[in-house]
């Protein structure tokens, strides 16, 4: 078990030199894994420091992975920014990215190198982030008893109903927390409980981030998601509190791919080198997302929230593996998705 402090974010580096005439014609092509306004911030700092038009297409980490692969023999993607490690390793195994060894990788902290080197350099970690629950504090008090503090605790008859998270088939952190499950217990243990807590989901949505954002707003008491969706609803004014579960949990690195066939090599280097940035990370944290960014000079935000986490010792190469992401969602999809409530 290791230790990691959700603090705070940012990103800045080196700009690949393109010509001005290429920059006033070409248009990047940008599918975006992280929440909107992230995305937005993103691409407008880019646009402002070179010039280059940016296309973004916002969806989750496994809708974007299912699209790289359907444009495999017409790429339209040009780089595939954020969303959980495990799909980016999946794409980086079966051949959809490129290869793109950055001058910055000595910056980056040992977690996000670890990435680009078990994928031969077709991704890297761009951001870090664990994966916990949180609950409605006002709606908890109403319903009264203990607070819920480990994994074990969702599976409460008293929480039918009241518990929110996502699909694995789409959904990076619903998939991060399945792997973590059979990390956690052992494969058969982990499947008994997801079949326990469908009992208690109210709804599987499509984005990892949106249980954190309904938990604020009352309308599930309790979230599973990623702790920096859930602290950025808690420093919004959302009344939510963080949990880090007892048992430990897993945790993802967040990456950055450039797309095999990309028409726009140049300019994707361009945005993968402002990318792994301080100067474009730090937007992230200005924008109320409170990862842990990948390089070692983004300086912690101020409002970023200090939580420690007890970590497992997630296994990447074998839970990014194509052939056991498949295997594992396949067993979800027959076991657990279509029992009764």
């Amino acid at each position: 078990m290791r230790k990691l402090s959700i603090l705070g974010v940012a990103l800045a580096a080196a700009i690949v030199a393109v010509p001005q005439s290429a920059r006033s014609q070409a248009t990047l092509s940008v599918y975006c894994g992280v929440p909107e306004e992230w995305c937005r911030g993103a691409v407008n700092a880019f646009t402002r420091k070179t010039g280059v038009r940016v296309a973004m297409t916002r969806k989750s980490a496994g809708e974007i992975y299912a699209q790289v692969k359907a444009e495999a023999t017409n790429p339209r993607g040009d780089v595939w920014y954020g969303g959980t490690g495990d799909s980016h390793l999946q794409a980086a195994e079966e051949g959809l990215t490129l290869e793109y060894r950055s001058p910055t990788l000595p910056q980056l902290h040992d977690w996000a190198r670890k990435q680009a080197e078990q994928s031969g350099y077709r991704t890297v970690g761009l951001f870090a982030g664990a994966l916990g629950f949180g609950f409605n504090t006002r709606q908890m008090e109403r319903k009264g008893g203990a607070e819920p503090r480990c994994w074990s605790d969702l599976l409460d008859a008293r929480f039918r109903n009241e518990v929110q998270t996502s699909d694995p088939n789409a959904s990076g952190t619903a998939y991060t927390h399945l792997a973590t499950m059979v990390q956690l217990m052992g494969e058969d243990r982990a499947f008994d409980y997801m079949k326990k807590l469908h009992l208690n989901v109210n709804q599987y949505n499509k984005a990892g981030a949106a249980a954190a954002r309904n938990t604020g707003t009352g309308e599930t008491l309790v979230g599973i998601a990623f702790l920096d969706d859930i602290t950025q609803v808690l420093v919004d004014g959302g009344p939510v509190k963080p949990v880090a579960p007892c048992e430990g949990t897993g945790y993802q690195v967040g990456s950055m791919s450039i797309v095999k066939g990309t028409r726009n090599l140049e300019l994707a280097r361009q945005w993968y080198e402002f990318a792994l940035s301080p100067e474009s990370q730090i937007a992230a944290a200005e924008a109320k997302f409170f990862h842990v960014q990948s390089n070692r000079n983004t300086p912690v935000h101020p409002q970023a929230p200090k939580i420690d986490v007890k970590l497992i010792d997630y296994d990447f190469a074998k839970y990014g593996a194509a052939s056991e992401r498949r295997r594992l969602l396949a067993k979800w999809d027959a076991e657990v998705k279509p029992l009764p409530k």
